[in-house]
C-alpha cells in the first residue's frame, strides 16, 4: 500500500478544530507515513491552530450566512462557488484515501467535493443537535459518528456510530489530590472550591454573576478559582485575592478540576464530554448566542439523565443562588450528579472514530 493520505476539515470555532487535530493525532500514531491536509476558512481560527498543532492547512473563501440581509449574505453565492471549485482542485491533487468532516462552514465546499470524487467520507457531530453542516453532508457520508443517544432525528440511523467526542488525553485520569490542586493555584485545599469557566475569550454574562455573588460565596466559606477569560482579565482581576483567584486562561486543566467541588461551566461539545469524564457536580450556564442553540440542547441532555444543573443566562437573578445553595448543602445531591455525569463519558472517543476511518481503509 502506497503511504495513506487524509484530508480533514473542521473549523470556526474551537469545537470544531480541536476534536479534528485529536483525530489526525491518532491517525498519525497508527500511520507514522501518512500524509495530512486541513482545509480551513481563510480567516477563521483554524488557520492559526493547525499549523500550532504540526498540520497543514490550505484556506478556502468561505463563510456563514449572516442573520440578517447584509453585505457578506450577498456576497455568499460567490464565496460558495469559489470554495466549492477550490476544495475541488485541492482534493484532486492531494488524492485523499478518506475525508474526515468536524463541522464548521469549511468542511461543506470540502467534503461535497470529496464524496463527487469518490472518497469515502466520515463526520463527527460534537453536539447534541446536529449543526447546518453536518446535516447537509450526511447523506452522502459513509460514517456520522455522534456524542449523544437520539441523533438519527437527523441523520440516517444506519450510517451513526455513538464514538462520543475526543477530549484532551491529560483529563483521563483527573488525580483526586485536592491538596496538590488547591497548592498549585494558591487555595486552601480544607474549603470547599467552586471552578468558574467561561471559555478561553470568557463569558460576559457568567462574569457578571460571578462578580455579583462575590460576597454570596464568602458567607458560605467557599473559595473561587475564576477562568475570566482574556478578554475580561483586565476588567475583573482587581476582585484576586487570597480566596478568589482570577485568571485569563488555565493551563492545567487537570489540576482545576482536582481542585473543584462544585463547577460553572458554558455547555459546549467539548467542556461537557470533558466535564463528564471529570464525574463532579456541575451548574451549566449554556450560551445563547451560539448557532442552533446548541449549548442548550447540550446541557438539557444531562439534565434529562440527572446528571447536572442548567440555568439559562435570563433566570441567573432569580434562581442562580437557590439553585446553588440546594446543591452545597447537600452532599447526596454532589454525589448523586457526579456519578450520573460520569456514566455518560466516553474516554476512549477518538480511538473508537479512527476505528471507523480505517473499516474504510480495507
Amino acid at each position: 500500500m502506497d503511504r495513506y493520505r487524509f484530508i480533514l476539515s473542521g473549523g470556526g470555532t474551537g469545537g470544531h478544530i480541536y476534536p479534528a487535530v485529536a483525530i489526525a493525532n491518532e491517525l498519525k500514531k497508527r500511520y507514522p507515513d501518512a500524509e495530512f491536509l486541513f482545509v480551513g476558512a481563510k480567516d477563521k481560527m483554524e488557520m492559526e491552530k493547525v499549523p500550532q498543532a504540526g498540520f497543514e492547512i490550505k484556506g478556502l473563501w468561505i463563510s456563514g450566512i449572516q442573520r440578517k440581509l447584509t453585505l457578506k449574505n450577498l456576497m455568499f453565492p460567490f464565496k460558495l462557488i469559489s470554495s466549492l471549485l477550490e476544495a475541488r482542485k485541492i482534493v484532486k491533487h492531494f488524492k485523499p484515501h478518506v475525508a474526515i468532516g468536524t463541522g464548521g462552514f469549511a468542511s461543506g465546499p470540502l467534503l461535497r467535493m470529496a464524496e463527487s470524487l469518490g472518497v469515502p467520507c466520515v463526520l463527527q457531530e460534537q453536539n447534541s443537535f446536529a449543526g447546518i453542516t453536518n446535516k447537509l453532508l450526511a447523506g452522502k457520508a459513509e460514517k456520522i459518528c455522534v456524542a449523544y443517544d437520539g441523533m438519527e432525528r437527523f441523520f440516517p440511523k444506519e450510517k451513526i456510530v455513538k464514538t462520543g467526542n475526543p477530549i484532551r488525553t491529560d483529563l483521563v485520569d483527573v488525580k483526586e489530590n485536592k491538596q496538590e490542586a488547591s497548592n498549585f493555584f494558591g487555595l486552601d485545599g480544607n474549603k470547599k472550591t467552586v471552578l468558574v469557566l467561561g471559555g478561553s475569550l470568557g463569558a460576559r454574562r457568567i462574569n457578571q454573576l460571578i462578580e455579583k455573588e462575590l460576597d454570596f460565596f464568602a458567607e458560605q466559606g467557599l473559595q473561587v478559582l475564576w477562568q475570566c477569560g482574556k478578554l475580561y482579565h483586565e476588567e475583573y482581576k482587581k476582585y484576586d485575592s487570597g480566596s478568589v483567584k482570577v485568571l485569563a486562561f488555565v493551563n492545567r486543566m487537570d489540576l482545576a478540576y482536582a481542585a473543584a467541588d462544585v463547577i460553572i461551566s458554558r455547555a459546549g461539545a467539548g467542556s461537557v464530554s470533558e466535564l463528564c469524564l471529570v464525574g463532579k457536580s456541575v451548574i451549566f450556564i449554556p450560551s445563547p448566542n451560539v448557532a442552533e442553540d446548541h449549548q442548550t440542547q447540550n446541557a438539557k441532555a444531562l439534565v434529562a439523565k440527572d446528571a447536572a444543573i442548567m440555568l439559562r443566562e435570563n433566570e441567573l437573578d432569580t434562581e442562580f443562588e437557590k439553585s446553588f445553595s440546594g446543591l452545597m448543602d447537600s452532599k447526596e445531591a454532589q454525589d448523586k450528579l457526579g456519578e450520573n455525569i460520569k456514566k455518560m463519558a466516553m474516554p476512549k472517543a477518538t480511538e473508537h472514530i479512527v476505528d471507523e476511518i480505517e473499516k474504510l481503509l480495507k
